[in-house]
């Protein structure tokens, strides 16, 4: 007898399955309504709040304990994620030919933790999913700190934000969301189990209307230097996944824990750079962030689907083990 499923499960399943085409639908609707989208903008920082909430709700204390069992996957995981993103944001906006605002974008994006969506991808691609989360996970924390750094080093020594700025506003939008959802999750955790299934969908939403305000208060932007930054955000997360990947090879982790890295280097919190670029600087930095919300979910899925095809040594034992 199958388990019956109601209509927001239904749902739910949806918005998990077509996430990189809602959210690509989500930034047409920016385009074609911009003035109704645009008002949206000033509740970003809420948004994001939001979705990093939900995170916390799925993390367990046991989700950091691999970075004591496996310290030398998490230190180089976190490495690549803080390392080559940033610089590589720098070199294609520099290639591309792109300056102020937008260039300032390109290296929020670059500095911004793994994507909440990289577990899913590293999932679907037979990677290391404990290692992906715990990457996420610790990288978050990180964030606060580092990404202000990164910023403020690469960007330009005379933006209009300090770094107390920068950290006070990761703070209020995903350090405090993210523990007290996980503070949440240990104190009444038989309860928070019932809506885990859902929380994709308020992720999904929350994304979908960031991308759609973000391009909405930057349309004219988006039209008259939309072919050129897409091209650069396509760069950008592929240098990514690729340098993730190799980086992981050159420290000789193995087939799956590469996986996770390259994903978790590729897609990047994109909400958090928006969120950032919104409070500090104007919509027009943001709209790197938004394009690369776009697009890293197709790439991430696409990705996805190669590897899936793909077993590592690892899957294929297991499956040898259950004939």
């Amino acid at each position: 007898m199958g388990v019956r499923r109601g209509p927001l499960t239904t749902i739910v399943d949806f918005a998990s399955r077509w996430f990189a085409g809602l959210v690509l639908a989500g930034g047409l609707v920016g385009l074609v309504l911009p003035d109704q989208t645009a008002r949206l903008s000033e509740h970003v920082p809420l948004l994001l709040g939001v979705i990093m909430f939900g995170m916390g709700l799925t993390l367990r204390p046991v989700d950091f304990a691999l970075v004591l069992r496996r310290p030398w996957a998490v230190l180089c995981g976190l490495s690549a994620q803080f390392v080559i993103m940033p610089l590589t944001a720098v070199a294609v906006g520099w290639l591309f030919g792109l300056s102020g605002l937008l260039l300032t974008g390109m290296v929020l994006v670059g500095c911004a933790p793994g994507g909440t969506a990289s577990n899913v991808i590293v999932y679907l691609s037979r990677g290391d999913v404990a290692l992906s989360v715990t990457l996420t996970s610790v990288a978050t924390m990180l964030s606060p700190v580092l990404t202000p750094l990164l910023v403020l080093w690469l960007a330009d020594s005379e933006l209009p934000v300090g770094f107390t700025d920068l950290f006070s506003s990761i703070v209020q939008v995903v350090l405090l969301p993210v523990t007290a959802g996980l503070v949440l999750r240990v104190v009444a955790g038989r309860y928070v189990k019932k809506v885990l299934p859902y929380l994709p969908l308020v992720s999904v939403t929350g994304i979908v209307v960031v991308v759609a305000a973000i391009v909405g208060a930057n349309a004219d932007a988006v039209v008259s230097s939309g072919i050129l930054l897409v091209a650069a955000v396509i760069v950008h997360n592929g240098l990514g996944l690729l340098l993730g990947y190799f980086a992981a090879k050159l420290a000789r982790l193995d087939e799956s824990a590469c996986r996770a890295v390259s994903v978790e280097v590729g897609m990047q919190n994109s909400g958090l750079s928006a969120s950032l670029a919104t409070a500090h600087f104007t919509p027009l930095a943001a709209l790197p962030a938004a394009l690369f919300s776009v697009w890293h979910n197709v790439s991430g899925s696409i990705l996805a689907s190669y590897w899936a095809k793909r077993p590592t040594r690892k899957t294929q034992r297991r499956s040898a083990r259950r004939r």
